[in-house]
């Protein structure tokens, strides 16, 4: 079925501003309420599948209704709530004419988002009763004798009489010490804002600027969202070997029954949900050069704290990992919490930070050239594995070490970033006395948008089994040597560093480690109107343009997984130069 969704939003908004002497003072208030209404319809005569296993062709099989599976979804739906109260109040305070503080201090309440009828079910290690674990069979599959067996709330699933191995399960209103929103709330969200302007000698030519502030938030719902589908408001039931006339039958006669599985979970932890927050602040100088060139430096800086991230609690002596990752093990029968597959759970505590050095020069040149440079020196860390995007929810390498496995470079991380774009009038023969020198050579504009900086990190997997270490994780190469590389168009990484870890370990190379490849771009144009009448204004407009000007072979992407045969070998590239001319005639 496809997924049905309506939203509701409703705000209350107030301001007020007041001023009194030197003093522009503002309070707010504001409440925002969002419900979300989630409903995937069911499949009630299911999804199958066909392998050409009773006839050795896949489309006999279907024309004798003969799959070889077949998966019913049982309904999800939930309606998400959340709200949102916040109160701020902020002070422009003119100190005198050469300085200027911003002074404020804002709260906000942020209770996590919750299934507005409770239908919503969590794995809490603290209701895990060790001493009822779940009777597995040599599928790994829950034995009907097992303790701790429920039906379910959902009126579907509880007319079909489906069972689940509830032990460690809360629910909402209905087990005790079961938050609304499942995770603790944290009330005390008070963010401080602190900044100041300086005239430094008084004359407005130099300014001194500065300030603080944290900035709370929380996570947008989709932590509930994933969390949907989970035990015992819903479920996926799989047959074999049934009849498509009657897939609740099987081939061979009699009922299909469908196996209790051992659920996976997407889970919050419950007191591991503190608000993630970010504190940042910068303190730089802007300085007039001339009467229309600005110079801004400027450092800026950004900690966060209680990031987010996805990990697997649910975890089998590392010394097991090798026989599941031979499959002489099944994982189910070692896993600490029986009766479960994966519990992997949302989780606020990840740390980043950024560092940079920001240089902005605005400058217009005489009358001929305006130019506007930025610059940037910087590092970012951050332990997110979900692209050079980040994001929140995205799932740790190691479960084992956690978030911390995954600390190195940004995916957006650039040391150095210059830009610049300039529109230069080109002074020759524009006020030629010969016409016609003046006509096609005077008048001419050369503009360009330049960007020249250094590449992305890359993160270095592994092929074959090992990639997960048969846990679903993600895995990296051991370290053996010198991280150098040949950096050209044919090879840019090698694997001469690098080494497969013994099975069931963790490779030693850091997240993120080697250098990509920069950008060295040039985008140029050349410009010029041929007026043929003031009065009536019409001109001819031509334009010459080009893109990657000085066609430099730009690198976008190659394999990064060591053990891929064409490792390390770009395969993909930025366009190479690019030629356009066009013209316009406007009368």
């Amino acid at each position: 079925g496809s997924l049905q969704k309506v939203n509701n939003l409703y705000e209350i908004d107030q301001a007020l501003s007041w001023v009194h002497g030197k003093h522009e003072l503002k309070f707010g208030f504001n409440w925002m309420t969002t419900t979300f209404g989630f409903f995937t319809p069911p499949k009630p005569v299911g999804s199958y599948s066909f392998n050409a296993s009773y006839t050795g062709y896949g489309l006999a099989d279907f024309l004798y209704g003969h799959p070889i599976s077949s998966q019913i979804d049982i309904t999800k739906y939930f309606t998400l709530t959340r709200y949102r109260p916040v109160v701020y109040v902020q002070d422009n305070w003119r100190v005198n004419h050469r300085l200027t503080l911003n002074l404020g201090l804002r709260w906000d309440g942020v209770p996590h988002t919750y299934e507005a009828n409770n239908r919503m079910g969590n794995f809490y290690p603290n209701l895990y009763d060790p001493t009822k674990p779940a009777i597995l069979d040599a599928n790994g599959n829950i034995s009907p004798t097992s303790p701790d067996l429920a039906g379910s709330p959902n009126p579907i699933l509880k007319a079909a009489g489906t069972q689940f191995y509830l032990n460690g399960i809360g629910i909402p209103g209905t087990t005790p010490g079961v938050p609304k929103g499942l995770v603790n709330t944290n009330w005390a969200a008070f963010g401080p804002r602190v900044g100041f302007a300086y005239d430094l000698t008084g004359s407005g030519k130099t300014v001194l600027r500065g300030g603080f502030g944290a900035m709370y938030e929380r996570i947008q719902g989709n932590d509930m969202y994933n969390a949907g589908p989970n035990i015992p408001f819903s479920a996926n039931v799989n047959l074999s070997n049934v009849s498509l006339d009657n897939p609740s039958e099987t081939i061979l006669g009699g009922p299909a029954t469908a196996p209790i599985t051992a659920a996976s979970i997407t889970g919050l932890a419950i007191d591991r949900y503190k608000l993630p927050v970010a504190y940042q602040y910068s303190f730089g100088v802007q300085h007039s050069l001339a009467s229309r060139t600005v110079l801004a430096v400027m450092y800026v800086g950004n900690q966060s704290r209680q990031q987010n991230y996805y990990t697997d609690i649910n975890l089998p002596n590392p010394s097991d990992l090798p026989g599941i990752i031979d499959h002489t093990v099944q994982r189910n029968t070692v896993n600490p919490y029986l009766g479960f597959g994966q519990i992997r759970m949302s989780t606020n505590g990840a740390n980043a930070h950024y560092n940079g050095l920001q240089v902005d020069l605005n400058s217009q040149i005489k009358r001929d050239l305006s130019l506007r440079v930025f610059y940037t020196l910087s590092r970012s860390y951050d332990p997110t594995t979900g692209g050079s995007g980040g994001g929140d929810l995205s799932n740790v390498s190691n479960p084992y070490s956690g978030w911390q496995y995954d600390m190195g470079r940004s995916g957006y991380d650039r040391l150095h970033n210059l830009s610049f774009n300039f529109i230069y009038e080109l002074p020759f023969m524009r006020h030629a006395s010969n016409a016609l020198a003046r006509t096609l050579v005077g008048g001419w504009e050369v503009s360009g948008i330049v960007t020249i900086e250094s590449g992305t990190p890359l993160n270095i997997g592994l092929t074959g089994d090992q990639g997960g270490n048969g846990i679903g994780g993600t895995n990296r190469p051991d370290k053996t040597g010198a991280l150098s590389a040949p950096q050209t168009k044919q090879q840019w990484i090698t694997g001469s560093a690098f080494a497969n870890p013994a099975n069931g370990d963790w490779g030693t190379l850091g997240h993120n480690a080697i250098n990509g490849p920069g950008r060295d771009n040039w985008n140029l144009s050349l410009f010029k109107n041929f007026v043929f009448s003031e009065a009536r204004g019409s001109q001819f407009e031509l334009r010459l343009e080009t893109f990657n000007t000085f066609n430099h072979p730009q690198i976008s992407g190659m394999p990064t997984n060591f053990g891929d045969a064409h490792f390390g070998q770009p395969n993909a590239f930025f366009p190479g130069r690019i030629v356009q001319l066009g013209g316009k005639i406007t009368f």
